[in-house]
Formats: C-alpha cells, sequence, structure tokens
C-alpha cells in the first residue's frame, strides 16, 4: 500500500491548476479558474478548480475532488496507477509500505495478469483487423451494410475466419491458460480448444480510457448467436460497459445527448451517416452502473428500441433502470422506430434527417410511463383503475422525492381518478419508501441527483446549500438569547452526517431520534462556519491554544469540528483537496465536506485567523453564558457556587469586551 503521509505530500507538491489542465480548457474567473465540465454535458462552464485550495467542484453536477480524484474519475485509472502517474510528473518516487511477501507476491501477480491480458487481447485485434483486409466476404457485407473503409478503420473493426484454430497463428503457445481466462477460446469438456469466434465480423471493446478490454462479434450469414460477446473476464463485464462510449465522447458534447441503441452494428452505422453519439448496451438489459456512465456522459439520454413487443419490453426494462436517477435536471427519452426497424435500417432507408426529426420527437420518461401503465389496465373500470395503482407503487418508490417525482405522482393520479393527496396516502399505505416516506430500503439510489443521497447515505434529505458561495451568516451573536444552539434549525433538512446521537451512537439511533425530537448532534450554523473555515485555511489548527482545544471538546455539537482539527493535525494536509483526500470516504466528515464543496469555491476571507478567533469567542461567550444561567438557577445556595458565578461573570464581561 501507498502510505498517506506521501499522499499528503504529493498532493502538497503537485498543482491541480496543471492536472486539469491537461484534459479541460481553463480560463480566469477571479480566484479560481473555470472551464467545461468533462462529468458531464454543458453549454456554460460551472466546473471551477481552486488553485488556493487545490479543489475542483461543479456547480452544476455536483462533481468534486482533489487531483488524485480527478485522475480516478475521468481517465477511469485506478487509485493506485493514478498516484504513481501523478508522482511521476513531479519527479517523486512511490514509496511502498511494508507487505507480507505474500501480500506483494499477490499484488504484482494481479498487475502482471491484467498487463497479459490486455497484451493478449491487443494481439488478437492486429489479427483480425489485418484478416478483414483479406476477407472479401467481410468486406462485402460492411459495403452493404453502407459502412466504409475509415468507418471500419475508426472503430476498429476485424474478422474472425471460419477456422476452428485461427489463433493459433497468432499465439504459438495455444494451450497458454491466458488465452481462455482472456475469453479468446473455448476449452471443451475432453480438454481439446478452439476459437471462440468464428465467421464474425469482429467489433472491439474499449472502456472509457480507451483500454481494449473484449471484443463482440457478429455472424454475416445466417445463424444464432447472430452477436457474440467475450464472456465475463477480470478486465470485462457486460453489465458494466457501454460499446462506443469512449468513441462517442466528443460526439456526445456536440449533439448535447447520447443515444443509445441496441447492437454494435447500429453504433457503427450511426456515425458513418454523422450522428456520432450513439452508444450500444452489450445484449443486457440497461443497468445501474450503465445509468452511472450515461449520466455522466449527458443530462440528455434518448433510448432507442424497435417498435415490436421485444422492443417495448426492453424499453419498460431500461425505464425501471431509470426510475432511481429521475430528477428535474436530467431528460430520459424513448425512441421506438416502426416495426421492422432498428436505427441502422431506419437511417439507410430513410436518411439521418429523417432520423434526426424521429429523435426530437422521442416521448419522455413520464409519458411513456403514464401510457404503458394505461394500456395495461382497463382505466374505466375501478379494478382496472386500482390495479393500475397497485402496479405502480413500486415505480413511484424507487424515484427520488423531488419536483419530477410530484409532477409524475399527480398526472398519475388524474390518469387513474384520484386526487394528489389520495394517492399520496395509497402509495403510503404500501409501507416504508412509499409516498412521502422517502426511499425504500432496498432502493439504490445515484449519487448527486436531486432528493437522492449521495456517496455513503440512504436517501437522507440533502442540506440546503446557499445560492451563492457563501453559508447564511446568522451568527451576529451565535446562538440568540439562551436558546439551544440549534434551535430553529429544521432537523429534517439536516444532511446526513448530522444525526448521530453521538460519536459512539449506532448510525440508526440518530435517525430515529430525528423526528423525536431528542439528542441528535445537530451541524449548527457555528459548526458549519468551522467547518468552512478549517476547510479553507487548514493551517488553523497549527494556533490552536490549549484553552481552545478545551472548548471544541465540551461543546456537545462540535463533533465534527473535532474531527477535522484530528484530522488535520494527523495528516498535516495543506489545503482542502489534501483534506478530502484524507477523510475515510464513508465517514460523516467525509460527507460533510462534500456537502461543503460549494462553499469551498467562494473568496477567501481577507483575515481567515481573525475570522476563526472571532468565531471560537462567540462559542466560548455562549459556553460561559450557559454556565451563568445554570448557577443562578440553582439558587446559589453555596459560597462554591457564588465565588463561581463572579469568576465567570468578570470572565464574561472580558469576552464581551473584546
Amino acid at each position: 500500500m501507498i502510505p498517506e503521509s506521501f499522499i499528503q505530500e504529493l498532493l502538497a507538491r503537485v498543482d491541480i491548476v496543471d492536472v486539469v489542465g491537461r484534459y479541460v480548457k481553463l480560463r480566469k474567473g477571479g480566484a479560481n479558474l473555470l472551464g467545461l465540465c468533462p462529468f458531464h454535458n454543458e453549454k456554460s462552464p460551472s466546473f471551477t478548480v481552486s488553485p488556493t485550495k487545490q479543489f475542483y467542484h461543479c456547480f452544476g453536477c455536483g462533481a468534486h475532488g482533489t487531483a488524485l480524484r480527478f485522475l480516478t474519475e475521468h481517465t477511469g485509472a485506478p487509485f493506485p496507477e493514478a498516484v504513481r502517474s501523478l508522482a511521476a510528473s513531479v519527479g517523486m518516487p512511490v514509496p511502498e509500505e511494508t507487505r507480507s511477501p505474500r501480500q506483494r507476491a499477490a499484488d504484482r501477480e494481479r498487475r502482471e495478469e491484467g498487463s497479459r491480458q490486455h497484451r493478449i487481447l491487443d494481439q488478437a485485434q492486429a489479427h483480425y483487423r489485418a484478416a478483414l483486409k483479406q476477407a472479401p466476404e467481410a468486406i462485402e457485407y460492411l459495403k452493404r451494410r453502407g459502412l466504409s473503409g475509415e468507418i471500419a478503420a475508426r472503430y476498429g473493426l476485424g474478422w474472425a475466419g471460419r477456422d476452428r484454430r485461427g489463433l493459433a497463428t497468432v499465439f504459438s503457445h495455444y494451450e497458454d491458460p491466458a488465452l481462455l481466462e482472456s475469453g479468446l477460446v473455448i476449452e471443451s469438456e475432453d480438454g481439446r480448444r478452439h476459437d471462440r469466434f468464428r465467421g464474425r465480423v469482429m467489433f472491439p471493446i474499449h472502456n472509457q480510457r480507451g483500454q481494449l478490454i473484449g471484443f463482440g462479434g457478429r455472424l454475416i450469414e445466417a445463424g444464432e448467436p447472430k452477436y457474440l460477446n467475450s464472456p465475463e473476464t477480470s478486465l470485462f463485464s457486460k453489465g458494466h460497459e457501454l460499446y462506443g462510449l469512449h468513441e462517442a465522447r466528443a460526439g456526445i458534447r456536440a449533439e448535447n445527448c447520447v443515444l443509445v441503441v441496441e447492437g454494435y452494428m447500429d453504433v457503427v452505422a450511426l456515425a458513418q451517416y454523422g450522428l456520432n453519439n450513439a452508444v450500444a448496451t452489450l445484449g443486457t438489459s440497461t443497468t445501474p452502473e450503465h445509468l452511472r456512465k450515461l449520466r455522466r456522459a449527458s443530462d440528455r439520454i434518448i433510448f432507442s428500441f424497435d417498435g415490436d413487443s421485444a422492443g417495448r419490453k426492453a424499453a419498460w426494462r431500461a425505464l425501471q433502470a431509470c426510475l432511481p436517477w429521475v430528477a428535474e435536471d436530467i431528460s430520459m427519452r424513448f425512441l421506438f422506430l416502426p416495426e421492422s426497424h432498428d436505427p441502422d435500417s431506419y437511417v439507410r432507408a430513410y436518411g439521418v434527417q429523417a432520423l434526426r426529426a424521429y429523435l426530437d420527437e422521442a416521448a419522455p420518461l413520464s409519458r411513456f410511463m403514464l401510457d404503458e401503465l394505461g394500456s395495461r389496465h382497463d382505466l374505466d373500470e375501478a379494478e382496472g383503475r386500482a390495479a393500475c395503482v397497485h402496479e405502480a407503487r413500486p415505480l413511484f418508490a424507487q424515484m427520488p422525492e423531488g419536483g419530477f417525482r410530484l409532477q409524475l405522482e399527480r398526472e398519475f393520479a388524474r390518469q387513474v381518478r384520484l386526487t394528489p393527496e389520495e394517492l399520496a396516502q395509497l402509495l403510503a399505505a404500501a409501507g416504508p419508501g412509499f409516498g412521502g416516506g422517502g426511499p425504500s430500503a432496498g432502493a439504490v439510489r445515484p449519487a448527486g441527483q436531486s432528493g437522492a443521497a449521495g456517496p455513503g447515505t440512504q436517501g437522507a434529505a440533502r442540506f440546503p446549500r446557499p445560492e451563492s458561495g457563501h453559508a447564511p451568516e446568522a451568527e451576529g451573536m451565535p446562538w440568540p438569547g439562551h436558546e439551544d444552539p440549534g434551535a430553529g434549525m429544521d432537523l429534517e433538512m439536516a444532511p446526513p452526517w448530522a444525526d448521530a446521537a453521538s460519536s459512539q451512537a449506532p448510525r440508526g439511533a440518530g435517525r430515529a431520534s430525528r423526528r423525536g425530537g431528542g439528542g441528535s448532534r445537530q451541524v449548527t450554523p457555528m459548526a458549519r462556519r468551522l467547518l468552512r473555515l478549517l476547510l479553507a485555511h487548514p493551517a488553523l489548527v497549527a494556533g490552536l491554544g490549549d484553552q481552545q482545544l478545551e472548548l471544541l471538546a465540551h461543546h456537545p455539537h462540535l463533533g465534527l469540528v473535532r474531527q477535522l482539527v484530528g484530522l488535520a493535525s494527523t495528516c498535516g494536509a495543506a489545503h482542502a483537496g489534501a483534506l478530502l483526500q484524507a477523510a475515510d470516504p464513508e465517514s460523516d466528515l467525509a460527507r460533510a465536506i462534500q456537502d461543503l464543496s460549494t462553499e469551498l469555491m467562494a473568496q477567501d476571507l481577507p483575515d481567515p485567523q481573525a475570522e476563526w478567533d472571532d468565531a471560537l469567542r462567540a462559542i466560548e461567550r455562549q459556553s460561559v453564558q450557559e454556565q451563568c444561567d445554570r448557577l443562578i438557577a440553582s439558587g446559589l445556595t453555596t459560597d462554591d457556587d457564588r465565588r463561581r458565578y463572579q469568576e465567570l461573570s468578570r470572565r464574561l464581561a472580558r469576552l464581551k469586551m473584546s
């Protein structure tokens, strides 16, 4: 493992502007730099990079993090590889923590195995591409499908001949177990081997980093299966990959939309006609991992399906996968081509402009869902409407709370002749997760969506962010009068990292107590103020005196601040990005940092030390005032109480004058 101390030193040495600038065109925007977000499609720049905090944040999709996170998220590089790449750029050798010989051997074996499989696939790809040039039947087939040599070369199309052991000419050791593990050959029960792909046009499948991870092959004559993928391997999982996504990145940005089709040939044929934004699932239903990648690619997604019954069934499965991702800022639509047509045949028959016009008429997810539900039940009968509500319950349960779901519920209520209130009661009566009760326990929520849980949360409400980059400052006197420091805070809007009764309490206890009104560790405005200051200026920790540390240690609402002080002291982070990198990603503190990402991009205060000292003095004033109030309430019956009250009163007077 790479030592945490090295990661902190690395983040102190590199400049996030240089790292991000290799991939994103940045321009000056005040103290920060601005650019078009690489994680979602946008026309106006909302992606911000802070040179002082070494942190990036997108105000559009919420993506944020350090230089290391940018490399792992944008390029798909594993974390250790991103560390090594970043270290090499500044000439830092990467140390490894002491590990047992067995652990080191296992790591080395995994790396070598992955590298070897990539090399094997690359060799096979070179063979298939060379074979295509010598295969007139395959070339003729591609020409009949309207493909040019340029498009075939762009997508790396090849040909697997009909020889049962054609790859034996490429790999002298045909019995090598790695050929089996890479999915290129099949071994029968009697131990004999043969090529998996034969008599097929070959479509190389790349991951988002452009690495070859598998193949798809299509027969050019009658036979089954028409399409054949590589099997599941350590490099390839069809439920996680989208064919053509790597090649379509520029096209998706240009079209401001990603088009999801069903086959490799659809993707390549559409590119031939100038539609370069198509991707295809690999012979499987749309999965949450597919949706995650599609959402990062664009906020406009169109699913294209054949108009027959099989196509509509596939579309319905895709709709169910989409429901956890619906939000006000995402457009998901469904296109049904005329029966007997797929995108490939339609564009060849009617041209690209006709297909574009068809795309413009794609049905929104809401309309497809309501129409499909209505078509399955007789809505003129009470029984049919009741059955329709029953079928809709699990669909609504998958959706995050928010404006989209509310609108859809109202439309559905009209369809089944109920008032919105009556429908809400029926959905809520189904049990936890329906209606206003939030998502069901089993529902999976994507990160960063309106109403959805972020990383490490399960449906908890997001903390309201201010419209500007600054947090609301209601702390002229941090907590008015003698009220509880968290008085007036809407606990239903508390962030997910704010509901533990104590640092030792089980996570669930905090959630139960939020509605009960007792004992939750609230994130008060003052706590938020201190967290923001420390994140922006970790060096403030070095100036904390014993009295200030004691004050933080005993305050009931500053648990996260104490954690952040401890983290900054331990890791020696030099900026906000380094603190985020050091925090346990599943911790309440990491979620707090995530929730403060927007505010971290605000203009720095002219004197953060003065702001910090002022905040701590306000906390001390409140603490002393509360002690005085408790002594007065006790009646000051003893000499010790009276002496203590006088000391506290003098201390309070000094604090109010400072």
